[in-house]
């Protein structure tokens, strides 16, 4: 059996440039109208997503310029080494820690390519040690915050009493996108302050799935591959992968609870309808979406944060979907100590104002 691992502080940081789904949408037209016959009606995918707004580590001017590699990896760093230090540090405070107490960290980001890494880049600033672990991952994509989540557990889980940082940066900018970042402190200790429990982990790859998911490469940066089929074939994939890791991770017969990326509205009702849920039952997830949109990998993270800060309690899967094309999954049990340790208050304004206010702690 799995032996669970706490789960001691969890906090989540935005840039700060709020994008308006309506502005966004207006300056869209400006920009693509002449250039696409079609746009009126693909005007309507604005209208359609269930976003309402975005954060953006740029202005909106900025996404409007021509934009090389160099601007482009410029901004990466630059907004990921923000993002990185304000979540990280607040997941700290939030777990009673300081960084130097850090014995491995592990670092998730697939939207840029940092060499020397990130958290090489911010291990003088947070106050790391030199000796600490340091495990950056790339090309998770979406599904980086659950397979990372997983990835930091097991490093956790092999040496009992450490302290793993976990650190899930996307700097969607290079993608003409959008900017978040989320941090947890994990522990394989049985601690009284732990907001909740990380279990056993897994994962599925889909064959012959290259094409659904990923990155192209342009002369200008990262391109999205992304394949219109997707809501379909997690309809039709997802279920059978998902009930082998209940079954696995003894869940037992009763009904599973499910905290889950919110890839899009068209991707949410798919996957409620392959996991066999009433319709608009991830209500968390359309929540998030509604105020942040998809963020990439830390998207899972915002969720867990929403959740627990609203009463989530008791065991869970959490699962992300990404290239490969990949569904990870991590068993949880959350809502013990829910309220001090995400520094979540009631209500969604609250939760709103968290948030935003988590880049200066």
């Amino acid at each position: 059996m799995t032996n669970p691992v706490a789960m001691l502080g969890l906090a989540t940081a935005v840039p700060p440039h709020v994008l308006e789904q309506a502005e966004v949408a207006r300056r869209a037209e400006t920009a693509f109208g002449d250039t696409f016959v079609r746009f009126p009606q693909l005007a309507d995918v604005f209208r359609n997503t269930g976003i309402e707004r975005r954060y953006a580590a740029r202005p909106m001017d900025w996404y409007e310029r021509p934009l090389d590699w160099t601007e482009r990896s410029a901004a990466y760093l630059d907004s990921a080494t923000e993002l990185f230090i304000a979540a990280a540090e607040n997941a700290l405070a939030r777990a009673n820690c300081r960084a130097r107490d850090v014995d491995v960290v592990v670092t998730v980001s697939s939207t840029g390519i940092a060499t020397p890494s990130l958290d090489a880049h911010v291990a003088g600033l947070i106050g790391l040690r030199s000796d600490a672990m340091r495990v950056p991952v790339f090309g998770l994509g979406c599904a980086g915050g659950v397979s990372g989540l997983a990835l930091a557990a097991e490093l956790a889980r092999a040496a009992p009493g450490k302290v793993v940082l976990l650190v899930v940066v996307e700097v969607c900018t290079l993608a003409f996108r959008r900017d978040r970042a989320a941090a947890a402190v994990l522990s394989c200790v049985d601690s009284p302050d732990a907001i909740a429990k990380v279990g056993a982990a897994g994962q599925h790859l889909f064959p012959d799935s290259l094409d659904v998911m990923g990155w192209t490469v342009d002369p200008i940066g990262f391109g999205v591959l992304l394949s219109r089929t997707l809501p379909r074939f997690v309809e039709e994939k997802l279920a059978a992968p998902a009930r082998k890791f209940v079954a696995s991770a003894g869940f037992g017969a009763a009904p599973v609870r499910y905290v889950c990326h919110p890839g899009g509205a068209k991707v949410l009702a798919a996957v409620e309808a392959a996991l066999g849920l009433a319709d608009l039952t991830l209500a968390d997830e359309r929540i998030v979406l509604r105020h942040h949109g998809n963020m990439s990998a830390p998207t899972v993270l915002f969720v867990l944060a929403h959740a627990l800060a609203h009463g989530f309690a008791g065991p869970a899967v959490l699962s992300a979907l990404g290239p490969g094309f990949t569904a990870s999954f991590v068993a949880i049990d959350g809502g013990l100590q829910a309220g001090r340790a995400t520094g979540q208050g009631a209500g969604q304004a609250s939760h709103d104002r968290s948030l935003s206010e988590s880049r200066n702690g």
